[in-house]
């Protein structure tokens, strides 16, 4: 299980000109899904989301988690984290779970977040999506379990 998050002002997520989901101060998650992946590495990937510390203190120093700050999620499924590139130009995305694995996984993850504390929303699996983000710093972290 591989996972993007962005430290965002806001965030959203359309499908077909229709808004799915929108947060102000948050994450915005890409979360890809392989298939050896399980509810465990959910679990462990959604606490460790859900309590580390990016968000900026009245310091200006990165301690606060998203749970502190009392900001929201938005959870992207996104197979093309899992993509091979070591042969020629076009990514293998043999490692990718395939959508009867993933999908559940995908529900399983949104629901650990809220568990966690954190409103979570999130796309429209295997949907084409736009995607909004506007990444505050940049902040920008790539998790594995």
């Amino acid at each position: 299980m591989r996972a993007v998050i962005q430290r965002v002002n806001q965030g959203q997520v359309r499908v077909n000109n229709q808004i799915l989901a929108s947060i102000g101060m948050g994450l915005v998650i890409l979360l890809g899904i392989e298939n050896e992946d399980t509810r465990e590495k959910a679990d462990q990937l959604s606490r460790k989301i859900a309590a580390l510390r990016i968000f900026s203190d009245p310091q200006g120093k990165m301690n606060l988690s998203v749970r502190d700050i009392q900001g929201g999620a938005i959870v992207v499924s996104q197979f093309t984290l899992m993509a091979d590139t070591q042969k020629g130009n076009r990514p293998s995305f043999f490692k990718a779970a395939p959508p009867e694995i993933a999908s559940p996984l995908v529900d399983y993850f949104i629901a650990a977040m809220e568990k966690e504390g954190v409103p979570t929303q999130s796309g429209e699996f295997a949907a084409h999506m736009l995607v909004e983000i506007h990444n505050d710093g940049p902040v920008t972290i790539l998790l594995e379990a």
